[in-house]
Order: C-alpha cells, then sequence, then structure tokens
C-alpha cells in the first residue's frame, strides 16, 4: 500500500466525503447497533483507528459516552473535521499510520468502520490489539469484502486484495472469541459511469490508482460499464460489500 497517496487523496476528499459516503455512514449506524447489541456499552477507554471525517466518532462519544476516546487517522488533515469533538473531555486526535500505532494499554475497545482494507498485514494488527486491550476487551470493525467495487477492478484491472470474512475470523480466532461476523451486499445506483468516478473521487476512496483517465479510457470505461453494469432504465450501479466483526479478548 502507498500509504503517502493514500492519504493524500482522502485529504482531497475531506470536504465532500461526509455527503458522498452514504454507504460508509450506513455502515457506521448499523456498526454502532451491533456493537451495543453483541458487547454491550460499557466501554471507558476507547481507541477508533482511521476515524476520518469523524461520522463514526459521532456516534462513539454520543452513544458510548468514554471516559477517554483517542481518535486515529493517516491523514493528519482529519484533524480539522473532529476538532469540535476534541473539545469534549478525554476527546483527542493523533495523526499516525494505525498500523504503527502505540495503543493505549488497557483499552477497553478498539474500533473502526471501512479501514481495514488498506492494510498491510491486518494479522499483525491484531496480535497488537490483543496486546493492548484490557482483560475482555473488544475488537469491533466493519470493513470490505472480495465484491466490493468489482465494476472498477473489473474494468480498471485495479483494487484491493480484500480479505474474505472467513480469513478474517481465521486471523482473529487465535486471539479472540468472535461475538458477531457479518457480510452484506450493498448495491448504489447512478445516473451514469461518469457520476460513479466522481462518487469515487468525492470520496477518496480511488485510493492507490495511478493511472491517467485520458479521454479515450474514460470512453472505452463508460461504455464497457453501460454495457455490463446498466438495469433496464439506463442506470448504473456500484457494489458494495460490507463485513462487520466483533471479537472479545482471549485470555492466551
Amino acid at each position: 500500500m502507498d500509504k503517502q497517496l493514500i492519504a493524500e487523496r482522502f485529504a482531497k476528499a475531506r470536504d465532500t466525503y461526509s455527503r458522498e459516503a452514504r454507504v460508509q455512514q450506513q455502515v457506521a449506524e448499523k456498526m454502532m447497533y451491533l456493537l451495543t447489541q453483541k458487547a454491550g456499552s460499557g466501554f471507558n477507554h476507547i481507541v477508533e483507528f482511521g476515524c476520518g471525517t469523524g461520522s463514526y466518532s459521532r456516534l462513539l462519544l454520543h452513544e458510548l459516552r468514554p471516559e477517554a476516546l483517542l481518535l486515529n487517522d493517516l491523514c493528519k488533515e482529519m484533524e480539522e473535521c473532529v476538532h469540535v469533538l476534541c473539545q469534549s473531555p478525554g476527546v483527542r486526535f493523533l495523526p499516525e499510520d494505525a498500523e504503527c500505532l502505540d495503543f493505549p494499554e488497557k483499552t477497553d475497545l478498539i474500533t473502526s468502520c471501512s479501514t481495514l482494507q488498506w492494510f498491510n498485514d491486518p494479522a499483525e494488527f491484531f496480535v497488537r490489539c490483543h496486546s493492548a486491550l484490557a482483560t475482555d476487551g473488544v475488537l469491533a470493525f466493519s470493513t470490505f469484502g472480495a465484491e466490493n467495487m468489482h465494476q472498477i477492478s473489473r474494468l480498471t484491472g485495479h483494487g484491493l486484495n480484500y480479505l474474505p470474512l472467513e480469513e478474517l475470523q481465521s486471523l482473529l480466532t487465535p486471539y479472540f472469541d468472535i461475538l458477531h461476523a457479518e457480510e452484506e451486499i450493498v448495491a448504489l445506483p447512478f445516473d451514469t459511469p461518469q457520476h460513479v468516478l466522481k462518487h469515487l473521487k468525492q470520496t477518496g476512496v480511488t485510493g492507490t490508482e495511478k493511472k491517467v483517465w485520458t479521454r479515450g479510457r474514460l470512453q472505452s470505461f463508460c461504455d464497457e460499464y453501460i454495457r455490463l453494469f446498466s438495469d433496464n432504465e439506463g442506470k448504473v450501479s456500484l457494489t458494495y460489500h460490507p463485513i462487520y466483526m466483533i471479537a472479545k479478548k482471549k485470555s492466551i
């Protein structure tokens, strides 16, 4: 992963992300619901990695009311988006790659929405989370599965290597008891392929794509998108594949 490029793309999209990231907002709301249903709400010390513009952060603060909430993001510019939250007692922002972050010891909850797919080594990250969590601490996150944006990867040959739910479970099981594992498919409709590309740009999830969009490439992309992924009304869709994981620390 080119973490610098990822940070730059999300920094450029920070003003439009909250408006465009409709699926990510739905995922954050469902993550909060599942977390309170499956793991309760008694979390005094929370770390959120990949806080972005703060959609999930606001839910964590208002629903769980922790004593301490550390908001972390790879992109330092996200501090602008969560500065209001950081006025609340116990809330602070730390810009750093979460894969290198020294978590506060005895954290009750390490959580995130729509971030883990950008990691180089999720397995090692899970080990570090286990070490940082307090006894019976919880790791709860959403990420995306193999069907995520499959239209884009098929037409461009470029996309992330998403881990399937079963592999995530396998990586977690030596260190955590799985409380909940779920996946779903969400199809987001658009009028044209150009609108799909604009949506991706305004959410920052173009991520590591480095190719230049020439006029010819754009035309070919749009023609094929319509041919392969349009419905009877001429609209096109973009697939999201959210995965939700909630796990409690094992004593090993």
